[in-house]
């Protein structure tokens, strides 16, 4: 997988055992670890019933309080927060449970911005708690994984250079006060949303975890602490229990829509909420009729919800959501579930009984009437990936992205250009997924070199999108549909890609300049010397139709198709044309 991604070199070592990747719908936070998924699994084999998740006890122990300072309330002014007992960790479980706090960082929490989640050795302090905000300076604390006790300026200072959590400084590092956890004896837990303290580190000895999850938004701070306390309460000495915290809210606490001031919260909130479905409705959607209440009931409870067929009205489901199924909102969601359970391919298809008229989008109707003209051509249609590298898109092109492109999209919208600046990739996985494609000439080229062992002539094309920058747009880019088309031979045939640019161009209602008679009602094109790099000087041409730049064709520069291009070992002609102009000219 490493060879693939990034080369031979970096997968020298690594193990070649198999790994399999599970898809997870992003709103199922409780399959982002192996514990949740081989749960889920064993419930829906029949092999466990959904577990019950519950407090220890209805009040917390006495002193077992977070108290929240008001000054919260103008940075991070939620906190939420669980104690689980007697846990037993071994290596694999402890990767298990920091990558799960990773996983939910990067997902719910929006990278820190939402929810914050810190984890600590509870026996290393001493509760009561206080959640705080003060100035930088005042904080002092030895952070994760330092030796050097430092203030919050500082710690700003260390961190900006530690590859991972540079990412969040600009979180809070403008504001006047810092967030921070405290316990009686004034030890600092954690300054969220950047790192925890050295103090309550958590080991593979560690027995009471505490959890802590500072929050911008209650309802997701919830959501976070409970997926963190069901998928590893079952290593408890009693599976499936969590120790209760009390969140009292100052007197002088601001207070906002969920939170008034002296409010006393106990967390976490593990009881199951209850919903109620239609049957009837429920079948109807999926077409499934044929099944009894108490066979929907069954097919739930694979999918770990616990219900039953009401007693007195057959027709109502009750289901007790559980804390971990956080995505389940309407009774849609549950139609949804049951079609998993009872298996997408094992639904049965049918003519819907409606009546309405339907009718392709302008734009892939002339697409089709594209492909149509070049397949009859002898030209192979293939079709690639819109995402490539910087490298593929520009320099093996022999191009550069021109910086006052973006801006000449906007005052000529319908001109071709192979040089607008590309919309990029924020972080990328792989050296091949950069950027979004401006040119589909690259794309083609890839797939040309791959197949440069079949007999020539070689002729290929494909319909598609390019992504320009359009500064004007909502989301500051544009799609815009491009066709290309290449002719690869053992010696140069410009002309028969000529010819089939003007048989294309008689189909989209055009003809040459110089054979327009008087009267006609077509427009005219001509092609005009250009200076394109990708292509042989002198050899290449603007397709130029109703005085706008259309497009380019002409013979591909020797160093495209060299060694620091793409290795194809034939002369090959290409050609590239915008069909947005002509939807409003048909």
């Amino acid at each position: 997988m490493v060879e693939k991604e990034r080369g031979t070199q970096a997968a020298e070592g690594l193990s070649d055992r198999v790994i399999f990747k599970v898809d997870v719908p992003a709103n199922r936070y409780d399959l982002l670890c192996i514990e949740g998924l081989v749960r889920a699994l064993q419930i829906f084999k029949g092999v466990i019933p959904a577990p019950l998740y519950k407090l220890s006890s209805p009040k917390p122990v006495p002193q077992m309080t977070m108290t929240v300072k008001k000054e919260t309330a103008q940075i991070r002014p939620f906190v939420v927060c669980a104690i689980l007992r007697n846990v037993t960790f071994d290596q694999d479980r402890y990767e298990s449970f920091i990558e799960l706090q990773d996983k939910l960082h990067q997902n719910i929490c929006r990278r820190r911005t939402l929810v914050a989640i810190g984890t600590h050795d509870l026996s290393t302090l001493k509760p009561p708690f206080t959640y705080e905000a003060l100035p930088p300076k005042e904080i002092l604390f030895t952070p994760l994984n330092q030796t050097e006790e430092m203030d919050g300026n500082r710690m700003m200072e260390v961190l900006s250079a530690h590859q991972q959590l540079k990412t969040y400084l600009p979180i809070i590092r403008d504001s006047p006060v810092y967030p921070v956890i405290y316990d009686c004896n004034r030890v600092v837990l954690s300054l969220p949303p950047i790192i925890n303290g050295e103090h309550s580190k958590i080991k593979l000895e560690t027995k009471d975890v505490f959890i802590e999850c500072t929050a911008t938004d209650l309802t997701k701070a919830n959501v976070v602490l409970n997926t963190v306390v069901t998928m590893f309460a079952e290593y408890c000495k009693e599976p499936f229990i969590a120790e209760p915290v009390e969140v009292v809210y100052a007197d002088d606490y601001p207070g906002n829509t969920f939170i008034k001031p002296g409010d006393k919260k106990i967390y976490p909130m593990l009881e199951p909420r209850e919903m109620t479905a239609n049957l009837a409705r429920m079948k109807q959607a999926l077409g499934l009729e044929k099944l009894s209440g108490e066979e929907v009931r069954d097919y739930l409870r694979k999918m770990s919800l616990p219900c039953e067929v009401d007693s007195k009205d057959k027709e109502l489901l009750k289901v007790q959501v559980p804390v971990t199924r956080s995505d389940l909102m309407h009774e849609c969601d549950l139609i949804e579930d049951l079609a998993i359970s009872y298996g997408y391919n094992n639904l049965e298809t049918s003519v819907p009984q409606t009546v309405a008229v339907s009718g392709g989008q302008p734009v892939n109707n002339l697409s089709d009437m594209v492909r149509q003209e070049l397949a009859m051509a002898g030209f192979t249609e293939c079709m690639n990936w819109s995402l490539l590298s910087q490298k593929e898109n520009f320099a093996c092109m022999r191009r550069e992205a021109d910086p006052k492109g973006a801006q000449l999209t906007v005052e000529k919208p319908h001109e071709y250009s192979a040089t607008s600046p590309s919309v990029s990739v924020s972080n990328p996985k792989t050296i091949g997924f950069e950027i979004v494609r401006t040119t589909l000439i690259s794309g083609i080229l890839k797939t040309l070199a791959n197949n440069k062992q079949l007999p020539p002539p070689i002729r290929l094309f494909e319909v598609g999108d390019v992504v320009i920058q359009e500064p004007t747009r909502e989301v500051g880019c544009k799609n815009v549909r491009r066709l290309v088309a290449v002719h690869c031979n053992m010696r140069s045939q410009f002309s028969l890609l000529h010819g089939v640019l003007d048989q294309l161009m008689y189909s989209l209602n055009c003809e040459p300049q110089h054979e327009q008679k008087e009267g006609s009602k077509r427009r005219t094109f001509k092609l005009e010397p250009s200076d394109d790099p990708a292509f042989f000087p002198g050899m290449q041409a603007h397709i130029i139709c109703s005085g706008i730049k259309v497009g380019v064709i002409g013979e591909l520069h020797p160093e495209v198709l060299g060694k620091k291009g793409f290795e194809i070992n034939m002369p090959t002609s290409a050609m590239e044309l915008n069909l947005e102009p002509f939807l409003d000219w048909l």
